[in-house]
């Protein structure tokens, strides 16, 4: 962990409540007195086994994770959060910082990756970036909508603006806050191509140093989770990406 410098203006506080799952106690005490003293409210878990359910119980806004955890590894952690329905924005936080270890990470439904040691300042922006994006409904389609405020459904689908959140046949999609993004600004023009870096773009807002293979696995897991609806997101290498009804 990296030297960082003290905020110096009130709108550099992030207020929200975020759970910690670390089971190093320097690292662990570290970071939650840092994130305090920036107005957050810190939980802290430093067992595998027991993060679900803390994790379930205290609804954070944002998780911070470790993956070498006792009793369970992080990315189990992780996959049991996502598959009970727990779509809260994630952060892992590891000293595994290969390309495929993020490869992994972010396939089992991570929103993001920082390897150890990182910058505080840094962290903290990316944690920023992510709630934002979650609670936000910026970067909406703005086509017509009905008396229920949401956009013409398109192959079952349709975005509801004053939530942001996606429904197929009036259910809402589980679906993480990146790739919420990602289907948001697809949904904007279906049938139409958009540029890789455009969709980088708005899926990783505010974001300099973001990997290549990112933005494909985040469609990758979207593809995957869109399937049952009977819409197709496309790849069109050199071109981006497309939604596009199934045949």
């Amino acid at each position: 962990m990296r030297p960082h410098t003290a905020p110096t203006r009130a709108d550099n506080h992030l207020s929200m409540k975020l759970l910690l799952i670390e089971d190093n106690p320097t690292m662990q005490t570290a970071l939650q007195r840092t994130f305090e003293r920036r107005g957050m409210q810190v939980l802290t878990c430093g067992d595998g086994a027991r993060a679900l359910a803390l994790w379930q119980l205290s609804r954070p806004d944002a998780v911070l994770l470790d993956l070498s955890l006792p009793g369970r590894d992080g990315l189990h952690v992780l996959g049991d959060a996502r598959a009970a329905g727990l779509s809260t924005p994630v952060i892992i936080l590891t000293a595994r910082g290969t390309v495929g270890d993020r490869i992994i990470g972010l396939n089992t439904g991570a929103d993001d990756y920082l390897p150890k040691p990182f910058d505080l300042d840094e962290l903290e922006a990316r944690l920023r970036a992510l709630v934002r994006r979650s609670a936000s409904t910026a970067d909406t389609p703005s086509g017509p909508t009905g008396p229920t405020g949401r956009t013409a459904a398109w192959c079952g689908m349709a975005l509801d603006k004053d939530s942001g959140a996606v429904y197929f046949e009036d259910r809402p999609l589980e679906l993480a806050p990146r790739e919420l993004a990602l289907l948001r600004a697809l949904l904007g023009k279906p049938g139409h191509a958009i540029a890789k870096e455009r969709l980088t773009g708005l899926v990783f807002p505010g974001e300099s140093q973001v990997q290549p293979e990112a933005i494909e696995v985040v469609a990758y897991r979207l593809r995957k989770k869109i399937a049952h609806t009977g819409a197709q997101l496309v790849t069109l290498r050199g071109l981006g990406y497309l939604l596009k009804a199934s045949t």
